[in-house]
This record gives C-alpha cells, sequence and structure tokens, in this order.
C-alpha cells in the first residue's frame, strides 16, 4: 500500500464510489487489500491505477501511521474526517485488543455517520467497534468463528453469523475477514457497473463461479434484508413495482395494516419510511438506466414510477446533488479520462 496518494484535480469529475478507510492498529492486511485492490483495478483501465471511477482514502485514530497485524507499516494519506460525504465508510479492525474497547469519541462519530445514512463497513473485528456503538442491536452481523462466544457475551442484541462473507443489515456492512473481494465486487457492481465488476474479477483471477453469479440476485443493488418478514414482504412488492408504484394505501392493504403501521414499521426497520424508502429504491433504478443506457430523462421517468421528466429531475437533485444531465456528462467526462 501507498504511503501517500497523489492530490486530486480539483477539476476533475466525481468518481462513482468514494470510500474512507479508518485503520485500526493491529488491523488485519488480508481483508483491507483485497478490498483496496478491487477498487484499484475498477477505478481505471488496465493498469494505471488512477482514482477515476473509484477513490479512497487512509485515516487512522490519531493521523499517525499504524502498523498491521502482520507488521507490515501503514502512514494515513488524510487527516480523519467524518463529515466528507462518503458512499461508505469502513472501520478495518485486526487484533481484538485494539477494538475491544474503542474511544467514545469513534463510537459517537460512527453514531452520527450512521444517523446520515452513510453505511459503514466492519472488517475483521470492526464489528466489535459497531457492536460497542450500538449499531449492530437487533441486526445480523457477520462474525469470524474464532470470535463468535466472545461476540454474543459483549452484544447479546445482535444476530451473529459465521458463515456468510458479508452481510448488509440496516446500513451496516459487516465483513468477517479474509479477502473481501465478494464485497467489492457488489459494491462496484451497484456504484460502477457490472462491466468493472467483471474486470476486477478478472484481473485478481477471481473464476466468476455459478455461485457467485447466483449471489448476484442478493447484492447490495437488491433492498436490505430485515428481520421483519411483513417489511421483506413489501420491499418484494415494491422491487416489483417500480415502474408504476400502487398507492401507499394500497400497499398497506397488501400488507395487512394500515397505511400508520406501515409507516411505524418501516421507520423502525429501515429508518425510512414506506414513501422515502420506495422513492429511494426508483431513483436508484433510473441513475442506473442513465449509466447504462441512452434512454431519454422522460422515457427513464416512466420507466421508474415518476410522473414526468420534471418530477424525476427534482427528486434526483435532492438525492444526489446534481441533475440527471450533469450525472450523465459527468459519466462521459470520467469515460474521456480512462481513455486518455
Amino acid at each position: 500500500m501507498s504511503p501517500s496518494t497523489p492530490p486530486i484535480s480539483q477539476t476533475e469529475p466525481k468518481p462513482d464510489l468514494t470510500i474512507g478507510f479508518l485503520l485500526m492498529k493491529q488491523f488485519t492486511l488480508a481483508s483491507v487489500a483485497g478490498l483496496v485492490e478491487s477498487l484499484r483495478f475498477a477505478a481505471d483501465e488496465s493498469f494505471s491505477s488512477r482514482q477515476i471511477f473509484c477513490r479512497w482514502e487512509w485515516m487512522t485514530c490519531d493521523d499517525k501511521p499504524v502498523t498491521a497485524s502482520c507488521g507490515l507499516p501503514v502512514s494515513p494519506t488524510a487527516a480523519l474526517d467524518f463529515s466528507k460525504p462518503w458512499d461508505y465508510f469502513v472501520v478495518a479492525g485486526g487484533l481484538l485488543e485494539e477494538t475491544r474497547q474503542p474511544p467514545g469519541w469513534l463510537l459517537t462519530a460512527l453514531r452520527d455517520l450512521h444517523a446520515r445514512n452513510i453505511p459503514i463497513i466492519t472488517l475483521c473485528s470492526g464489528a466489535f467497534v459497531a457492536g460497542n456503538a450500538g449499531l449492530l442491536d437487533g441486526r445480523h452481523c457477520a462474525i469470524h468463528f474464532t470470535t463468535r462466544d466472545e461476540f454474543r457475551l459483549r452484544f447479546p442484541k445482535a444476530i451473529p453469523v459465521i458463515d456468510k462473507t458479508y452481510i448488509k443489515d440496516g446500513g451496516i456492512i459487516t465483513c468477517p475477514g479474509g479477502t473481501a473481494i465478494d464485497l467489492a465486487a457488489d459494491l462496484i457492481r451497484q456504484h460502477c457497473g457490472l462491466v468493472r465488476s467483471q474486470k476486477v474479477l478478472k484481473y485478481l483471477l477471481v473464476e466468476e463461479a455459478p455461485t457467485r453469479q447466483a449471489k448476484r440476485k442478493a447484492s447490495l443493488s437488491e433492498p436490505d434484508g430485515y428481520d421483519n418478514e411483513l417489511v421483506n414482504k413489501v420491499i418484494e412488492f415494491m422491487q416489483h413495482h417500480l415502474d408504476s408504484p400502487v398507492p401507499l394505501a394500497e400497499v398497506a392493504d397488501f400488507a395487512g395494516v394500515t397505511f400508520r403501521q406501515l409507516n411505524l414499521i418501516f421507520t423502525k426497520c429501515t429508518g425510512h419510511s414506506a414513501a422515502v424508502y420506495w422513492r429511494r429504491m426508483r431513483l436508484e433504478r433510473a441513475r442506473k438506466l442513465m449509466a447504462d443506457s441512452s434512454n431519454s430523462i422522460g422515457a427513464i421517468a416512466i420507466a421508474t414510477g415518476f410522473a414526468d421528466a420534471t418530477h424525476l429531475i427534482s427528486w434526483f437533485r435532492k438525492q444526489y446533488g446534481e441533475t440527471p444531465g450533469s450525472f450523465r456528462k459527468r459519466r462521459r467526462e470520467v469515460e474521456k479520462l480512462v481513455k486518455e
């Protein structure tokens, strides 16, 4: 890992995927390397390693170099900053001595990130940090089998699982270790497209086996899985009606609850009302269509259940901070950079 990252020109287009890495002392190198090497291959053409499609920064708790559990020293490339609009924030743990009792200010910062709807990824024992912050209460989380017993004792409200490469539940993504390539491939598939995800697997000499292809159906681009049968049932219904959303009163009837009960349950499980959750699903689908097709904004609006192009443009700007036109222009600029 390079101790420093070349400065990024302010004129360069915004990348499709940004990740902040917080490296805890004695972090496990394998999972961090698997994630960032995947990002590196997806970020540029060939082996140029320019941070175009993807961008990342290394940070530490005290802005000083840290040493991985294998003895490799790594210097931060940026001061620790929780205020940036990361697409994901990674807490990379390792030896339990460094993650059992994390500082209180870090736990507060992670709760604030979660409240801002910035997904938090925990690698290896980083799950202990999220657990101490109370972010795993009532959630399924992927835990390394060697730490399961202690994890259960410390966090009895969490639901640990030991046979998954990663689990996404309620804005927290837990990865127990290993290479984290499955997680990386799904992140890249969602934000940068299928072609770049396939490139990563090819360059890392990872065969896209049938099991991995089948798992794509449950990738990060699909709705969260929640520990509530009714919510999962309604989300599946929403997924199948993105192009013509029916009134939420009818959705509540479908679920067998009142409109108020539906919103209360959704807010408790997802952090969003049913209406907001559904709109975010439709906007994500619209953004994917804008990136992968040349269809007009009007056609995409109809395909994703918006009244017209103006309606879609308004909500797209509120959600992503740019218009569909500027999003497509930025994508074209990125493509030009890659081909230089």
